[in-house]
């Protein structure tokens, strides 16, 4: 049975930020509990990542500094639960793990960290990466509740393209119209790597995605940088027009285009992975690859976004 110890210092007048330090040497939990504790901020504490996930949901500190080397469950499947949980998915984690160990400072980016420290811990660095991570995610909260009075629906994208948090307006948008995120999160990541390839990203600050019913007009509202800080989150509206377009439609706004060619940009407008449409239309993915290029040549574009953004201008053109 794992030990547990949750420590609560007097809240001054002015809010102290809470950190939760998750740690199973005893050794680490006290440096850590001093150092932060001397800084002003109040101090949770515990040795096993099950615990670190009722306490987080119990309390809601403002960070968790997390060791990702732990006996039971390590940091990695605790980061994993916390940010599958939507009460628990915007606290920030800052993983601690040992100099050498790379493949942790890799997975715990995958997980879900903001950043990490290494072993042994050097208090000064530690605190500086706590109250920098602290400003930005209280800055993100701000702009979160700011937006969500304007009733307008907004995602905050990372430099990756994976959602951050979005406002409550678009995630009623995305469930009335999109059951599951699989596809639309991938149609994301897929637009932000055209973005970070073109040289001209202005041809490329909005894209659409198509779902049965309706199509979602995506517009970027911060301006795309080519060297973005790590912590950079994006803007995105998202406004509703019409239903995706047909192939006839297709055929009829690029009579340059095969049918095939027609069929293949149908389910591209639809926001469909290339791995999809092979799928769907029983081809092989180099085929699908084959066919986009010519669409690409026909069309004067270089990727999937700026087709798309291509098609749906010239039925603007014609409306």
């Amino acid at each position: 049975m794992s030990t547990q110890h949750v420590s609560f210092q007097q809240a001054s007048p002015n809010e102290q930020a809470v950190i939760l330090i998750v740690d199973d040497v005893p050794e680490n939990l006290g440096l850590l509990h001093e150092s932060l504790d001397q800084a002003g901020y109040r101090v949770l504490v515990t040795t096993d990542g099950l615990s670190a996930i009722e306490i987080a949901h119990r309390c809601l500190p403002d960070m968790i500094l997390l060791d990702g080397n732990m006996p039971h469950m390590d940091g990695f499947e605790s980061c994993i639960q916390l940010k599958a949980s939507p009460i628990t998915q915007f606290i920030p984690v800052i993983f601690m793990t040992g100099l050498s160990e790379t493949e942790h400072i890799v997975r715990g980016f995958q997980v879900g960290g903001v950043d990490y420290v290494t072993k042994p811990l050097n208090i000064e660095e530690v605190l500086a990466r706590v109250k920098t991570h602290l400003a930005h995610a209280k800055l993100l909260q701000q702009q979160k509740q700011v937006i969500d009075a304007t009733e307008t629906a907004i995602l905050a994208l990372d430099v990756h393209g994976k959602i951050v948090w979005k406002t409550q307006k678009a995630s009623d948008l995305l469930n009335q119209y999109l059951p599951e995120l699989e596809g639309f999160e991938a149609g994301l990541k897929a637009w932000f790597s055209d973005l970070e390839h073109e040289k001209d990203s202005k041809k490329l600050t909005s894209c659409s995605y198509s779902t049965p019913s309706q199509q979602l007009q995506l517009l970027l509202l911060t301006p795309w940088e080519t060297e973005p800080s790590v912590a950079k989150n994006y803007l995105i509206q998202i406004k509703t027009t019409t239903p995706a377009l047909e192939m006839a439609d297709i055929l009829k706004y690029c009579p340059q285009l095969t049918q095939r060619e027609a069929e293949v940009m149908h389910w591209l407008l639809l926001g469909k992975t290339n791995k999809d449409i092979a799928e769907i239309l029983e081809l092989s993915p180099r085929t699908v690859n084959k066919h986009l290029e010519h669409v690409f040549e026909k069309l004067c574009v270089e990727n999937r976004t700026a087709a798309v953004a291509h098609i749906n201008s010239l039925v603007q053109e014609f409306h």
